[in-house]
């Protein structure tokens, strides 16, 4: 049993982004200043990334742990209420996913996801803030290295 009635859910879900949230706002302001060439939901890229950059035809994604399924997350529980849509949910976008990663990477784009549990980390953390921009930075500069998850 919920312990919100359908209402108060509805709402609470309603309030839910889908672009300009607050973890991609946060590896956005990062970036500025070290890397000012990104492209904000770049319309013409399979997925809508986060944020593309054209030169190095990479697409950042920010994915939130318990909409993408971050595997052994905290972030990634299952409602105990109405299992079975939200199963089936979770599974359907687990496989957009991944065919939006494999069409990026056929097209030649490289991918590079940033968790949820990452950003709430970085937040906390100044040297891991700064690894973690240190290694965007690096996967830029790497044409080598395809995929990439944080």
């Amino acid at each position: 049993m919920d312990i919100k009635s359908k209402e108060a859910r509805s709402e609470n879900m309603s309030k839910i982004r889908s672009k300009d949230t607050r973890p991609e706002v946060f590896i956005r302001s990062q970036l500025q200043g070290i890397h000012d060439r990104f492209v904000p939901h770049c319309p013409s890229v399979e997925g809508r990334p986060d944020l593309y950059f054209p030169e190095e035809q990479v697409a950042l994604f920010v994915h939130g742990c318990y909409w993408h399924r971050h595997d052994d997350c905290k972030y990634a529980y299952t409602p105990k209420t109405n299992l079975e849509f939200w199963l089936t949910k979770f599974e359907s976008n687990k496989k957009r996913d991944a065919v939006v990663y494999e069409s990026l990477r056929t097209s030649g784009v490289r991918v590079l996801i940033i968790w949820e549990c990452t950003v709430r980390k970085m937040r906390k953390d100044e040297i891991l803030r700064r690894q973690v921009v240190g290694r965007i930075e690096a996967f830029l500069q790497d044409e080598s290295l395809e995929f990439l998850e944080l």
